[in-house]
């Protein structure tokens, strides 16, 4: 019988690459949020698949950028303090991007790391395979590069050869997490990621990156519900305006699809109770940014 392998994977990239859309296909179910908004993910996400072969452990990063406040410095440090506990690093691009400076830096990056480096081509069903190839053969030129695997990580093409692959080289190893485990972070962050995903996708463009959520409390029930008692954060007033809405309506349609999915995440009925406050540069506030969950120390650990 063929040994048990284990070990950690991390999915690297410029933002809006499909990194977080990947890991869910791979997971089965929703561990990252998505949005069609760059810059969606802001901590290392942690996914975990088990089956009688291996054990995979996913960190789904921030989308790497050029960083313009303290949050943007927290995202690319999180996206790269992860090479240092991995046993595959994937480097993931779009089909449909051409390679740029953001490419090549954060290539330059991973040019020294001792683990196997994973090329993941996304959105393959979007383009042309005469163009796919073109490019395949120009990231040829950039990096040392183990593997190459064109997916699609929407329409599940090739994911499976991209498991398969992970699973070659990964080495022998325990099981981290039970077999039914499929994320480390606690319900409270999961929840906060769960309630942002819908501000993003209701608010589309209205709304920028500067929308943080807390989870206050959620440790009560009433009336055979779980009481969830959150607040979001904005930049601005004005700000504050658009996630209420008139009459409260855009707050009150986010609420009900965050609870649409945070109700079988639970596996219980939530009453979500949502307010709105305006915290000024927020981004820029170590001691707020803490408290959202964006602490640096925790990159050192």
């Amino acid at each position: 019988m063929a040994e048990f392998k284990s070990g950690f994977v991390a999915l690297l990239g410029r933002p809006n690459v499909g990194k977080s859309t990947l890991m869910n296909r791979v997971i089965g179910e929703k561990v990252a949020i998505m949005s069609p908004k760059a810059q969606t993910t802001r901590n290392k996400i942690q996914g975990v698949i088990t089956d009688d072969e291996a054990q995979i452990v996913f960190l789904d990063t921030p989308g790497i950028h050029k960083p313009k406040n303290d949050l943007d410095n927290y995202m690319d440090q999180a996206a790269f303090s992860t090479l240092s506990e991995v046993d595959i690093a994937i480097y993931m691009t779009g089909a449909m991007d051409k390679i740029g400076p953001g490419d090549r830096f954060i290539l330059e990056k991973l040019e020294n790391i001792k683990t196997p480096l994973f090329l993941v081509i996304n959105k393959i069903d979007l383009v042309h395979p005469d163009d796919l190839l073109t490019l395949i053969n120009e990231y040829r030129t950039l990096a040392n590069f183990a593997e190459i695997i064109p997916l699609s990580a929407t329409q599940g093409n090739n994911v499976d050869e991209l498991v398969k692959e992970i699973k070659h080289y990964l080495p022998a190893g325990p099981k981290y997490y039970p077999d039914d485990q499929l994320t480390d972070h606690p319900e409270y962050f999961v929840v906060a990621e769960l309630i942002r995903e819908q501000l993003l996708l209701q608010t589309r463009d209205e709304i920028p990156h500067s929308v943080a959520v807390v989870v206050e409390d959620m440790n009560t029930h009433e009336n055979g519900k779980l009481v969830i008692n959150a607040t979001v954060f904005v930049d601005r007033e004005s700000q504050k305006g658009i996630v209420i809405g008139k009459g409260a309506s855009m707050i009150k349609h986010v609420g009900i699809g965050a609870r649409r999915e945070i109700e079988p995440l639970l596996g219980e009925k939530v009453n979500l109770k949502l307010q709105v406050k305006v915290q000024r540069n927020w981004r820029d506030n170590p001691l707020f940014l803490k408290r959202a969950g964006y602490d640096q120390r925790d990159l050192k650990n």
